[in-house]
């Protein structure tokens, strides 16, 4: 008898649904923008809708990902929705992201390191190439002043 996926699903499983949907609803600049209007304190549908240039399904459509995404709990009284952050999941997300930390530490010790030996490169005295040429070109404009003296 063949079990489905969901049966046979790690526990970490459920957590990374919560993150696929927490990551989801970070995804658009207008449901960032409603959490961030909503770092204040709780707020109407309505209030949280006003400096949105969309209707206001739309925006309680963009409030509905936040709910089910868990960001954002919303109260009715009748008709009135009141909503209000909810910062656990940022926080299990940010948790998350965390754990790769390491390795953008790595990539920031590894970029400094280059850029540290290209500035050394810029500071340090001119290769013997360079200290050649710059060499001969001054013994040549002393050759060709001494030549010009000779001629007079």
């Amino acid at each position: 008898m063949a079990q489905s996926a969901a049966a046979l699903a790690l526990p970490d499983d459920a957590g990374e649904t919560v993150l696929d949907r927490v990551f989801f609803a970070l995804s658009d600049p207008a449901r960032r923008t409603l959490l961030a209007r909503l770092e204040t304190g709780p707020l109407l549908v309505s209030e949280l809708a006003e400096p949105f240039d969309i209707s206001l399904q739309a925006v309680s459509r963009h409030i509905q990902v936040l709910v089910r995404a868990g960001l954002i709990r919303q109260e009715r009284t009748g008709r009135i929705a009141r909503c209000s952050l909810q910062a656990g999941p940022i926080f299990d997300a940010a948790v998350w992201i965390n754990r790769y930390s390491k390795y953008w530490q790595q990539q920031f010790d590894l970029l400094a390191v280059a850029l540290d030996d290209i500035g050394a490169r810029k500071r340090r005295p001119s290769s013997r190439r360079s200290r050649r040429v710059a060499k001969s070109r001054t013994g040549s404009k002393a050759n060709s002043k001494s030549k010009s003296k000779s001629k007079t």
